[in-house]
């Protein structure tokens, strides 16, 4: 089946000073089967949802290759370099090389990640803080921003973080896909961290995410849509893709009592302040 074809894109495209509704999505994962069928359908959505700018975060690193061609395809994209918390497989003796290589040779490689704790479905904390830690390094040593995937371990990855704040070599970063308490909000934010909301801050029963995208500093929150997963309502249980960051900036917009065009300003303006110039400019 033919797919309607996408006009060409600006070679350099730029974030403007009053963004309005232009929006980011800082986080997500299109490299995935369920988007080759209809990728140039999907970015058509994106591009007149407003989405000027798409953050692809890596899993691990038999991505990038792929991810690097999707840059090629589509220039409003920057990307990640990183080895999740539940793919510790694929972690090597290698590993942190050929991340550093992979940040050195591609400026639009933005951040290191996704990288993180997750005691959800896994319990081996000691191989996950042995996967993270060389990847937080890294990220200090080249001056990039981290993407934390942080579920069921708030107490380890605040003690991991704290202690690096302590000693001088704690990376900037973002806590991507927020679903803890205020308090550990609180707690991340004190470590000069952003805190990252996805489609679940549309669902009805995350009180502790409605809690949070209330008490957020502006200056301080990105949205995101974690694509494929976590699609917001009234899309729940299907694919999510980048257009519908919308959705969720439109979630915190009315949890704070803000407009759209406030919301999309202002978590614009957030993800350049984070991920640099690379990301766009102002």
């Amino acid at each position: 089946m033919a797919h309607p074809t996408v006009p060409a894109p600006d070679p350099s495209p730029k974030l403007a000073a009053d963004p309005g509704h232009q929006l980011v999505d800082s986080h997500c994962h299109i490299v995935f089967r369920n988007f080759e069928a209809d990728l140039d359908a999907v970015a058509q959505r994106w591009r007149d949802a407003g989405v000027v700018r798409l953050l692809h975060a890596c899993v691990e690193p038999s991505e990038i290759a792929a991810i690097r061609a999707l840059a090629d395809r589509f220039p409003e994209l920057r990307y990640s370099v990183g080895v999740h918390p539940l793919d510790t497989q694929h972690w090597h003796g290698q590993t942190a090389q050929q991340l550093r290589q992979a940040a050195l040779d591609d400026p639009r490689v933005v951040a290191i990640g996704e990288l993180g704790l997750d005691l959800f479905r896994e319990q081996n904390l000691e191989l996950q803080l042995a996967v993270l830690r060389p990847q937080l390094d890294l990220a200090f040593e080249l001056d990039l921003p981290v993407i934390i995937h942080c579920r069921d371990a708030a107490e380890a990855m605040l003690q991991e973080l704290g202690q690096r704040q302590a000693e001088g070599r704690c990376p900037r970063g973002v806590m991507h896909c927020w679903g803890g308490s205020p308090a550990e909000m609180e707690a991340f934010l004190a470590l000069g961290l952003y805190i990252s909301f996805s489609g679940t801050v549309t669902f009805a029963k995350a009180e502790d995410t409605h809690a949070c995208a209330r008490q957020v500093p502006a200056d301080r929150y990105l949205v995101e849509t974690d694509c494929p997963f976590l699609a917001p309502v009234p899309r729940r249980g299907k694919r999510n893709e980048p257009a519908y960051v919308a959705a969720v900036a439109e979630r915190v917009a009315d949890l704070r009592g803000e407009s759209l065009v406030v919301v999309a300003a202002q978590s614009t303006r957030n993800a350049i302040n984070l991920f640099g110039p690379a990301f766009g400019s102002v």
